[in-house]
This record gives structure tokens, sequence and C-alpha cells, in this order.
């Protein structure tokens, strides 16, 4: 587990809800997805596509990806999306997230296995799981 938290504030759009008025669940992994860009940026000091450049990678897709929901969201709720990495193995890692109303109750939370992959030396157009390099599992102390 990893000592390094980032908190991103999120603004509950009315393209994120369903015809009920609450958040349509996929949105909420579409909102996890934006939110470890995030962490990783923050981490890191720069942008997805300035690390992935620097580190050789075509990028870090999900595997898994899972989530609990406690407490519904709505048009224009201010939330707060807590992220940080809870495992790091070789080539892959686990995310979690949790997403907290205004009031601080726990609204949902999101859990992400992904994978650090480079392109497949041996085939151009396919990709491979490499190691995650030492600089960045540091990054996140």
């Amino acid at each position: 587990m990893t000592a390094f938290i980032n908190r991103r504030p999120v603004t509950i759009e009315w393209g994120d809800c369903d015809p009920a008025g609450i958040v349509f669940y996929p949105r909420y992994f579409a909102i996890f997805d934006a939110c470890t860009a995030a962490l990783f940026q923050a981490a890191l000091g720069m942008p997805k596509i300035q690390w992935t450049e620097k580190f050789g990678i075509v990028g870090i897709p999900m595997v898994d990806t899972r989530g609990k929901f406690s407490v519904p969201s709505a048009y224009g709720d201010e939330v707060v999306v807590e992220s940080r990495i809870t495992a790091f193995r070789r080539s892959s890692f686990d995310v979690e997230h949790r997403l907290l109303k205004a009031d601080g109750a726990l609204g949902v939370e999101g859990f992400e296995t992904r994978v650090w992959v480079a392109r497949d030396p041996n085939n151009p157009k396919g990709i491979k799981a490499a190691p995650i390099p030492a600089e960045v599992v540091a990054a996140f102390g």
C-alpha cells in the first residue's frame, strides 16, 4: 500500500445522469479512469502523455474493475475522489478510489487492477506487460 493519495474534485454533470436523475453507474468508471490519470500526474509531476513517452509504454489498461455503490450522486453534486495505489507488482498494480459526497459520506468505492504495457517487440501491433520502473513505484512513496 502506498502513502500517496490524490484528491480530485468532480462536479456531477447532467450527462453523467440517467432518467432517474442519479449518476448512471458506468459514468463512475469513467470518472475513476480520469482520477487514475490525475493520480499518476500528481505523483510523477507530468501529464499522462509525457509519462507514457518517458517510460516508453502504450498505457495502463484495466484488466479488472469493480465498484461498491453506497450513496447515489445527482446532477450538480460536488464530490471529491480520493485515489491511491494499494499494491504494486512486477507489471500490474491496484488502484482504490473513494468518492466522497459534500457531507463526507462515502458514495462509491472503485477498484481497478491495471497493467503497465509496452509494444510487443515480436508483434508491433500488439502489446505486452512490462516491468513497472522503480522510479514510478518510488514516486508513490
